[in-house]
Protein backbone atom coordinates (compact mmCIF):
# COMPACT_ATOMS: atom_id res chain seq x y z
CA UNK A 1 0.00 0.00 0.00
CA UNK A 2 2.55 2.53 -1.08
CA UNK A 3 -0.71 5.27 -2.18
CA UNK A 4 0.68 5.27 -6.43
CA UNK A 5 -2.02 4.19 -8.61
CA UNK A 6 -2.39 0.32 -9.83
CA UNK A 7 -1.91 -0.61 -13.33
CA UNK A 8 -5.75 -0.19 -15.12
CA UNK A 9 -4.12 -0.68 -19.12
CA UNK A 10 -6.31 -3.71 -19.03
CA UNK A 11 -10.10 -2.46 -19.52
CA UNK A 12 -12.96 -3.89 -18.04
CA UNK A 13 -10.88 -4.60 -14.27
CA UNK A 14 -13.61 -4.78 -11.59
CA UNK A 15 -14.54 -2.03 -9.32
CA UNK A 16 -16.82 -2.45 -6.33
CA UNK A 17 -17.60 1.58 -4.89
CA UNK A 18 -19.05 0.78 -1.28
CA UNK A 19 -21.48 3.04 0.31
CA UNK A 20 -22.70 2.80 4.04
CA UNK A 21 -26.70 3.64 3.96
CA UNK A 22 -27.73 7.11 5.81
CA UNK A 23 -24.01 6.97 7.70
CA UNK A 24 -24.30 9.38 10.07
CA UNK A 25 -28.10 8.76 10.69
CA UNK A 26 -27.77 5.03 11.06
CA UNK A 27 -24.85 5.32 13.52
CA UNK A 28 -26.78 7.87 15.69
CA UNK A 29 -29.94 4.90 15.65
CA UNK A 30 -27.23 2.23 16.83
CA UNK A 31 -26.21 4.99 19.83
CA UNK A 32 -29.44 5.59 20.60
CA UNK A 33 -31.61 2.11 19.66
CA UNK A 34 -34.87 4.24 21.01
CA UNK A 35 -35.07 6.73 17.65
CA UNK A 36 -35.36 3.19 15.37
CA UNK A 37 -38.08 3.94 12.40
CA UNK A 38 -38.00 7.73 13.56
CA UNK A 39 -37.61 10.86 11.02
CA UNK A 40 -33.92 11.12 12.04
CA UNK A 41 -31.57 13.94 11.06
CA UNK A 42 -27.98 15.45 11.49
CA UNK A 43 -27.57 18.89 11.15
CA UNK A 44 -27.97 21.82 13.14
CA UNK A 45 -31.49 22.61 13.44
CA UNK A 46 -30.40 26.51 13.50
CA UNK A 47 -31.63 29.06 10.33
CA UNK A 48 -28.30 28.21 9.01
CA UNK A 49 -28.07 24.47 9.64
CA UNK A 50 -28.24 21.73 6.70
CA UNK A 51 -29.09 18.24 6.86
CA UNK A 52 -25.79 16.41 6.53
CA UNK A 53 -27.74 12.63 6.80
CA UNK A 54 -31.24 11.95 7.00
CA UNK A 55 -32.26 8.41 8.18
CA UNK A 56 -34.55 6.71 5.11
CA UNK A 57 -37.54 7.16 7.42
CA UNK A 58 -36.85 11.08 7.02
CA UNK A 59 -35.95 10.57 3.43
CA UNK A 60 -39.67 9.26 3.54
CA UNK A 61 -40.85 12.35 4.51
CA UNK A 62 -39.21 14.12 1.85
CA UNK A 63 -35.89 15.11 3.58
CA UNK A 64 -32.77 15.45 1.83
CA UNK A 65 -28.95 15.85 2.08
CA UNK A 66 -27.96 19.95 1.99
CA UNK A 67 -31.41 20.47 2.28
CA UNK A 68 -31.68 24.03 4.77
CA UNK A 69 -32.88 23.22 8.04
CA UNK A 70 -35.85 25.02 8.25
CA UNK A 71 -36.85 23.64 5.17
CA UNK A 72 -36.66 20.34 6.42
CA UNK A 73 -38.63 21.21 10.10
CA UNK A 74 -41.08 22.44 7.89
CA UNK A 75 -41.73 19.54 5.86
CA UNK A 76 -41.31 17.33 8.88
CA UNK A 77 -41.95 18.96 11.78
CA UNK A 78 -41.61 15.50 13.48
CA UNK A 79 -38.16 14.96 12.29
CA UNK A 80 -35.32 14.54 15.16
CA UNK A 81 -32.13 16.85 14.94
CA UNK A 82 -29.54 15.89 16.58
CA UNK A 83 -25.61 17.14 16.21
CA UNK A 84 -23.00 15.61 14.74
CA UNK A 85 -20.58 12.75 16.24
CA UNK A 86 -17.28 12.73 14.76
CA UNK A 87 -15.80 10.71 16.51
CA UNK A 88 -18.58 8.19 16.65
CA UNK A 89 -18.42 7.96 13.19
CA UNK A 90 -14.80 8.27 12.21
CA UNK A 91 -14.47 4.62 14.70
CA UNK A 92 -16.67 3.22 12.60
CA UNK A 93 -15.63 4.02 9.43
CA UNK A 94 -12.31 2.82 10.67
CA UNK A 95 -14.02 -0.28 11.20
CA UNK A 96 -15.65 -0.34 7.37
CA UNK A 97 -12.11 0.23 6.05
CA UNK A 98 -10.56 -2.67 7.85
CA UNK A 99 -13.36 -4.57 6.58
CA UNK A 100 -12.50 -3.56 2.83
CA UNK A 101 -8.86 -4.24 3.41
CA UNK A 102 -9.45 -7.95 4.47
CA UNK A 103 -10.70 -8.13 1.11
CA UNK A 104 -8.07 -6.38 -1.46
CA UNK A 105 -5.08 -4.14 -0.17
CA UNK A 106 -6.36 -1.54 -2.83
CA UNK A 107 -8.96 0.42 -1.38
CA UNK A 108 -9.24 4.21 -2.26
CA UNK A 109 -11.85 6.11 0.57
CA UNK A 110 -13.70 8.79 -0.49
CA UNK A 111 -15.67 9.53 2.59
CA UNK A 112 -15.78 8.20 6.19
CA UNK A 113 -18.76 6.09 4.18
CA UNK A 114 -17.92 5.36 1.00
CA UNK A 115 -14.61 3.72 -0.88
CA UNK A 116 -13.83 1.89 -4.16
CA UNK A 117 -11.69 -1.10 -3.82
CA UNK A 118 -9.79 -2.86 -7.07
CA UNK A 119 -10.85 -6.66 -6.60
CA UNK A 120 -8.93 -7.66 -9.55
CA UNK A 121 -6.26 -9.77 -7.37
CA UNK A 122 -8.94 -11.11 -5.09
CA UNK A 123 -10.71 -13.60 -7.52
CA UNK A 124 -8.66 -16.69 -6.65
CA UNK A 125 -9.23 -15.80 -2.45
CA UNK A 126 -13.02 -14.75 -2.33
CA UNK A 127 -14.81 -15.54 -5.67
CA UNK A 128 -16.00 -13.41 -8.53
CA UNK A 129 -16.52 -9.60 -7.67
CA UNK A 130 -20.11 -10.19 -7.21
CA UNK A 131 -19.41 -12.59 -4.54
CA UNK A 132 -16.86 -10.05 -2.83
CA UNK A 133 -19.38 -7.61 -3.10
CA UNK A 134 -21.90 -9.98 -1.04
CA UNK A 135 -19.52 -11.00 1.32
CA UNK A 136 -18.17 -7.04 2.08
CA UNK A 137 -22.33 -6.21 3.01
CA UNK A 138 -22.58 -9.39 5.33
CA UNK A 139 -19.46 -8.36 6.98
CA UNK A 140 -20.73 -4.85 7.01
CA UNK A 141 -23.93 -6.06 8.34
CA UNK A 142 -22.87 -8.47 11.25
CA UNK A 143 -19.43 -6.41 12.68
CA UNK A 144 -20.86 -3.05 12.40
CA UNK A 145 -24.63 -3.52 12.70
CA UNK A 146 -25.03 -1.34 9.19
CA UNK A 147 -26.26 -1.69 5.68
CA UNK A 148 -24.00 -1.39 2.56
CA UNK A 149 -25.42 -0.45 -1.20
CA UNK A 150 -22.60 -1.68 -3.83
CA UNK A 151 -21.82 -1.21 -7.31
CA UNK A 152 -19.97 -3.15 -8.98
CA UNK A 153 -18.47 -2.35 -12.81
CA UNK A 154 -15.71 -1.94 -15.31
CA UNK A 155 -14.15 1.47 -14.19
CA UNK A 156 -14.95 4.09 -10.89
CA UNK A 157 -17.90 6.00 -13.37
CA UNK A 158 -19.76 2.63 -13.39
CA UNK A 159 -19.52 1.59 -9.97
CA UNK A 160 -20.36 4.92 -8.04
CA UNK A 161 -23.68 5.09 -10.75
CA UNK A 162 -24.19 1.11 -9.95
CA UNK A 163 -24.21 1.80 -6.03
CA UNK A 164 -26.33 4.95 -6.25
CA UNK A 165 -29.01 2.77 -8.31
CA UNK A 166 -28.76 -0.18 -5.87
CA UNK A 167 -29.45 1.95 -3.00
CA UNK A 168 -30.48 1.13 -0.26
CA UNK A 169 -28.85 -1.94 1.09
CA UNK A 170 -28.59 -3.56 -1.83
CA UNK A 171 -25.99 -4.65 -5.01
CA UNK A 172 -25.92 -4.08 -8.34
CA UNK A 173 -23.25 -5.62 -11.24
CA UNK A 174 -23.06 -3.87 -14.48
CA UNK A 175 -20.66 -5.53 -16.93
CA UNK A 176 -18.72 -3.90 -19.53
CA UNK A 177 -21.11 -5.14 -22.80
CA UNK A 178 -23.90 -3.37 -20.12
CA UNK A 179 -22.91 -0.48 -19.94
CA UNK A 180 -23.97 1.78 -22.58
CA UNK A 181 -28.13 0.24 -21.73
CA UNK A 182 -27.21 1.05 -18.15
CA UNK A 183 -25.74 4.52 -18.54
CA UNK A 184 -27.63 5.97 -21.39
CA UNK A 185 -31.12 6.42 -20.10
CA UNK A 186 -29.81 7.95 -16.61
CA UNK A 187 -29.90 12.23 -16.26
CA UNK A 188 -27.39 13.82 -17.82
CA UNK A 189 -26.39 15.31 -14.46
CA UNK A 190 -25.84 11.84 -13.17
CA UNK A 191 -21.59 12.23 -14.72
CA UNK A 192 -19.30 13.62 -12.81
CA UNK A 193 -18.86 17.24 -13.69
CA UNK A 194 -22.29 18.43 -14.60
CA UNK A 195 -23.51 20.55 -11.80
CA UNK A 196 -26.67 22.52 -11.75
CA UNK A 197 -25.46 25.44 -14.41
CA UNK A 198 -23.76 22.71 -16.59
CA UNK A 199 -27.30 20.88 -16.53
CA UNK A 200 -29.01 23.75 -17.05
CA UNK A 201 -26.95 25.13 -20.47
CA UNK A 202 -27.12 21.19 -21.80
CA UNK A 203 -31.21 20.74 -21.01
CA UNK A 204 -31.46 24.66 -23.23
CA UNK A 205 -29.32 22.54 -25.98
CA UNK A 206 -32.08 19.63 -25.50
CA UNK A 207 -29.42 17.47 -23.92
CA UNK A 208 -31.52 15.80 -20.76
CA UNK A 209 -29.79 12.08 -20.77
CA UNK A 210 -26.26 10.76 -20.81
CA UNK A 211 -27.41 9.02 -24.49
CA UNK A 212 -28.45 12.18 -26.01
CA UNK A 213 -25.42 13.31 -24.92
CA UNK A 214 -23.24 10.70 -26.39
CA UNK A 215 -24.77 11.30 -29.73
CA UNK A 216 -24.57 15.59 -29.54
CA UNK A 217 -21.76 16.05 -32.39
CA UNK A 218 -18.30 17.82 -30.81
CA UNK A 219 -18.20 20.58 -32.00
CA UNK A 220 -21.73 21.59 -30.70
CA UNK A 221 -20.63 20.48 -26.99
CA UNK A 222 -17.12 22.67 -27.56
CA UNK A 223 -18.88 25.30 -28.73
CA UNK A 224 -21.01 25.53 -25.57
CA UNK A 225 -18.99 24.41 -22.82
CA UNK A 226 -15.07 24.80 -24.01
CA UNK A 227 -12.99 22.04 -25.22
CA UNK A 228 -11.63 20.70 -22.87
CA UNK A 229 -14.95 19.65 -20.21
CA UNK A 230 -16.89 18.66 -23.89
CA UNK A 231 -14.22 15.84 -24.80
CA UNK A 232 -14.31 14.90 -20.81
CA UNK A 233 -18.29 15.14 -20.94
CA UNK A 234 -18.30 12.88 -24.04
CA UNK A 235 -15.58 10.34 -22.94
CA UNK A 236 -17.85 9.65 -19.64
CA UNK A 237 -20.84 9.72 -21.60
CA UNK A 238 -19.44 6.40 -23.32
CA UNK A 239 -18.40 5.15 -19.81
CA UNK A 240 -14.86 5.86 -20.23
CA UNK A 241 -13.09 6.09 -17.07
CA UNK A 242 -9.41 5.35 -16.66
CA UNK A 243 -8.78 6.86 -13.18
CA UNK A 244 -7.17 4.46 -11.13
CA UNK A 245 -7.86 3.23 -7.28
CA UNK A 246 -5.57 4.86 -5.45
CA UNK A 247 -4.73 2.90 -1.95
CA UNK A 248 -5.23 3.68 1.30
CA UNK A 249 -1.85 5.30 3.23
CA UNK A 250 -2.82 5.87 7.13
CA UNK A 251 -1.59 8.56 8.87
CA UNK A 252 2.22 7.88 10.20
CA UNK A 253 1.87 10.08 13.28
CA UNK A 254 -0.42 12.45 15.32
CA UNK A 255 1.06 15.41 16.66
CA UNK A 256 0.60 18.84 18.12
CA UNK A 257 3.29 21.88 19.06
CA UNK A 258 3.16 24.71 20.47
CA UNK A 259 5.38 28.01 20.32
CA UNK A 260 5.45 30.13 23.39
CA UNK A 261 5.39 34.28 23.28
CA UNK A 262 8.22 33.40 26.46
CA UNK A 263 10.33 31.30 26.74
CA UNK A 264 9.42 28.26 29.63
CA UNK A 265 11.83 27.66 32.45
CA UNK A 266 9.42 26.38 35.55
CA UNK A 267 9.49 22.59 35.46
CA UNK A 268 5.78 22.48 36.88
CA UNK A 269 4.94 25.25 34.14
CA UNK A 270 6.91 23.40 32.14
CA UNK A 271 5.05 19.84 32.73
CA UNK A 272 1.83 21.33 32.60
CA UNK A 273 2.02 22.20 28.68
CA UNK A 274 3.30 18.85 28.31
CA UNK A 275 -0.19 17.09 29.66
CA UNK A 276 -2.33 19.71 27.58
CA UNK A 277 -0.01 18.76 24.83
CA UNK A 278 -0.66 14.76 25.45
CA UNK A 279 -4.71 15.43 25.75
CA UNK A 280 -4.33 17.00 22.28
CA UNK A 281 -2.96 14.63 20.90
CA UNK A 282 -5.00 11.91 22.74
CA UNK A 283 -7.90 13.69 21.94
CA UNK A 284 -7.19 13.22 17.87
CA UNK A 285 -6.01 9.53 18.15
CA UNK A 286 -9.31 8.69 19.39
CA UNK A 287 -11.23 11.27 16.83
CA UNK A 288 -9.44 9.45 13.94
CA UNK A 289 -9.74 5.70 15.52
CA UNK A 290 -5.71 4.85 16.22
CA UNK A 291 -3.44 3.95 18.56
CA UNK A 292 -0.27 4.93 19.10
CA UNK A 293 3.04 2.73 20.30
CA UNK A 294 6.01 5.73 20.57
CA UNK A 295 5.38 8.87 21.93
CA UNK A 296 8.23 11.29 20.91
CA UNK A 297 9.17 14.69 23.07
CA UNK A 298 10.26 17.61 21.02
CA UNK A 299 11.53 20.64 22.38
CA UNK A 300 13.05 23.71 21.02
CA UNK A 301 15.73 25.65 23.07
CA UNK A 302 15.85 29.94 23.02
CA UNK A 303 18.93 29.41 20.38
CA UNK A 304 16.57 27.25 18.03
CA UNK A 305 18.23 24.02 18.62
CA UNK A 306 16.16 21.04 18.80
CA UNK A 307 15.99 18.21 21.23
CA UNK A 308 13.87 14.86 20.41
CA UNK A 309 13.32 11.96 22.96
CA UNK A 310 11.70 9.20 21.94
CA UNK A 311 10.38 5.68 24.18
CA UNK A 312 8.09 3.03 22.32
CA UNK A 313 5.59 1.89 24.66
CA UNK A 314 4.98 -1.86 25.50
CA UNK A 315 1.27 -1.68 24.17
CA UNK A 316 0.15 1.09 21.98
CA UNK A 317 -2.71 3.63 23.60
CA UNK A 318 -4.73 6.07 22.92
CA UNK A 319 -5.01 8.11 26.33
CA UNK A 320 -3.22 11.00 27.50
CA UNK A 321 -2.54 9.27 30.55
CA UNK A 322 -0.47 7.08 29.23
CA UNK A 323 1.43 9.47 26.66
CA UNK A 324 1.93 12.09 29.30
CA UNK A 325 3.49 9.54 31.45
CA UNK A 326 6.45 8.66 29.10
CA UNK A 327 6.99 12.21 27.83
CA UNK A 328 7.36 13.73 31.61
CA UNK A 329 9.92 10.80 31.99
CA UNK A 330 11.21 11.77 28.75
CA UNK A 331 11.65 15.73 30.15
CA UNK A 332 12.91 14.84 33.35
CA UNK A 333 15.30 12.89 32.16
CA UNK A 334 17.22 15.67 30.32
CA UNK A 335 20.40 17.35 31.31
CA UNK A 336 20.63 19.79 34.22
CA UNK A 337 20.73 22.82 32.32
CA UNK A 338 18.74 23.01 29.62
CA UNK A 339 15.59 23.83 30.89
CA UNK A 340 14.27 26.51 28.90
CA UNK A 341 12.32 25.57 26.18
CA UNK A 342 10.84 28.53 23.39
CA UNK A 343 8.74 25.69 21.89
CA UNK A 344 7.21 21.99 22.84
CA UNK A 345 5.68 19.15 20.87
CA UNK A 346 4.18 15.74 21.70
CA UNK A 347 4.02 13.08 18.59
CA UNK A 348 2.40 10.24 18.74
CA UNK A 349 3.92 7.59 16.01
CA UNK A 350 3.69 3.58 15.18
CA UNK A 351 -0.26 4.29 14.57
CA UNK A 352 -2.19 0.45 14.52
CA UNK A 353 -5.68 1.18 13.63
CA UNK A 354 -7.91 1.22 17.23
CA UNK A 355 -10.18 -1.59 16.05
CA UNK A 356 -13.54 -2.98 16.89
CA UNK A 357 -12.86 -2.19 20.90
CA UNK A 358 -13.73 1.19 19.82
CA UNK A 359 -16.48 0.87 18.87
CA UNK A 360 -18.16 -0.42 22.76
CA UNK A 361 -19.68 1.85 25.19
CA UNK A 362 -18.05 0.44 28.00
CA UNK A 363 -14.34 0.72 28.05
CA UNK A 364 -11.73 -0.82 30.17
CA UNK A 365 -9.96 1.50 32.49
CA UNK A 366 -10.51 4.77 34.31
CA UNK A 367 -8.73 7.20 32.58
CA UNK A 368 -9.96 5.89 29.35
CA UNK A 369 -13.33 6.40 30.57
CA UNK A 370 -12.80 9.56 31.58
CA UNK A 371 -10.60 11.11 28.56
CA UNK A 372 -13.87 9.73 26.30
CA UNK A 373 -16.24 12.09 28.52
CA UNK A 374 -13.93 14.88 28.06
CA UNK A 375 -14.45 14.22 24.33
CA UNK A 376 -18.20 13.67 25.05
CA UNK A 377 -18.53 17.32 26.64
CA UNK A 378 -16.21 19.05 24.29
CA UNK A 379 -18.19 17.68 21.45
CA UNK A 380 -21.15 19.29 23.05
CA UNK A 381 -20.23 22.27 24.72
CA UNK A 382 -17.21 23.34 22.04
CA UNK A 383 -13.38 23.06 22.98
CA UNK A 384 -11.86 23.63 26.66
CA UNK A 385 -15.21 23.55 28.12
CA UNK A 386 -13.78 20.44 30.48
CA UNK A 387 -10.10 19.82 30.83
CA UNK A 388 -8.13 17.75 33.55
CA UNK A 389 -7.57 19.64 37.20
CA UNK A 390 -4.52 19.43 36.56
CA UNK A 391 -4.86 21.68 33.48
CA UNK A 392 -7.28 24.46 35.11
CA UNK A 393 -5.51 27.82 35.57
CA UNK A 394 -6.09 29.23 39.07
CA UNK A 395 -7.84 32.82 39.14
CA UNK A 396 -5.79 36.14 38.66
CA UNK A 397 -4.97 37.56 42.62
Amino acid sequence: MNGRPLDRSRPGVPILHVDLDAFYASVEVLKDPSLAGKPVVVGSPGPRGVVMSASYAARAKGLRSAMPSMRARRVCPEAVFLPPDFQSYRAYSNRFREILLSYSPAVEPLSLDEAFVDVAGAARLFGQPEAIASRIRADVRSELDLTASVGVGPNKLIAKLASVQAKPDGLLTVRSEDVTSFLHPLPVDALWGIGEKTAGLLSRLGIRTVGELARTPAFMLERALGETQARSLLGLSSGHDLRSVVPFEQPKSVSHEETYPRDLDEPDQILREILALSHRVASRLRADGYRAKTVTLKLRLPSFATLTRSRTLAAPTETAADLFSVARELFLRLPEGRRRFRLLGVAATGLVPAGAEQLGLVREGRWREAERALDVVERRFGPGKARPAALLRPPDP
